[in-house]
């Protein structure tokens, strides 16, 4: 019996494939835009799956929001049905610090959202705008701004 030798290629694994790339351009641009540099006007979250299991994963991170050290609000405008002041005290959210804010008359909730912004007296402003075309996004990146707060917008799905 005789044994034949076939010469195999070499397979990186993924791990030294990464290392094998020059780091010189990811650290150039971590030290040109440091995390945490300047806070992005807004942001958008998108969630999908059941109700209850979407809440859940948002409870969290409306909780930090609620115990921000910043001493203006945490304002909600129009949330979905589901979340509910008893959802709020359950979730362990501070509720002395948050705003749930409905439109009234011909408001919209894309108005009221800007409104919320552009006053400055919420530290973030959460907004469950959907579809929000490149328009909208724009008016409240700028009212953002003007307030001094964070605009963060849930695309429930």
């Amino acid at each position: 019996m005789q044994l034949v030798h076939t010469p195999q290629h070499t397979q990186l694994s993924l791990f030294e494939a990464f290392m094998a790339q020059p780091l010189a351009p990811i650290l150039k641009e971590t030290v040109e835009a440091p995390w945490g540099s300047e806070p992005e006007a807004f942001s958008e979250l998108s969630l999908r799956g059941a109700a209850g299991s979407c809440l859940s994963l948002l409870a969290p991170i409306l909780r930090e929001l609620s115990e921000e050290q910043d001493a203006r609000w945490l304002t909600l405008i129009a949330p979905p049905a589901s979340l509910t002041q008893a959802w709020l005290r359950d979730a362990g959210l501070n509720r002395e610090r948050i705003l749930l804010l409905q439109p009234r008359g011909a408001q919209s909730a894309q108005q009221l959202t800007c409104e919320a912004l552009r006053l400055g007296r919420s530290h973030t402003v959460v907004s469950w705008l959907n579809p929000l075309n490149a328009t909208a996004k724009q008016q409240l990146i700028s009212a953002a701004r003007t307030g001094d707060a964070q605009s963060l917008n849930i695309r429930l799905g």
